[in-house]
């Protein structure tokens, strides 16, 4: 399983991203992928995935097919445990 995290650092929701990451790291141990949008692999997956709202989160599977994704901060970033899940070794 593989999670992509598709970002812009100079933005007003850039600090809750690096809390996000930092926590998850510390808490699992792992680390999702991280793009920025203007990248050229975040551009490709951001067209791949028609991703336009920042930031994103995507989770695919060991195939590639995209299985989960959380968009925008609605109201917040999903909760460590529900994103580890893709991360998990099965």
């Amino acid at each position: 399983m593989r999670v992509v995290m598709i970002w812009r650092e100079e933005t007003d929701y850039a600090r809750t991203v690096i809390e996000w990451l930092r926590d998850f790291e510390h808490r699992t141990g792992k680390q999702p992928e991280s793009f920025s949008p203007d990248s050229p692999e975040g551009e490709s997956i951001c067209r791949s995935y028609d991703v336009v709202e920042y930031p994103t989160i995507l989770a695919f599977d060991d195939e590639g097919k995209l299985v989960q994704e959380w968009r925008g901060m609605n109201p917040s970033l999903p909760r460590i445990d529900d994103v580890n899940y893709y991360l998990m070794d099965r």
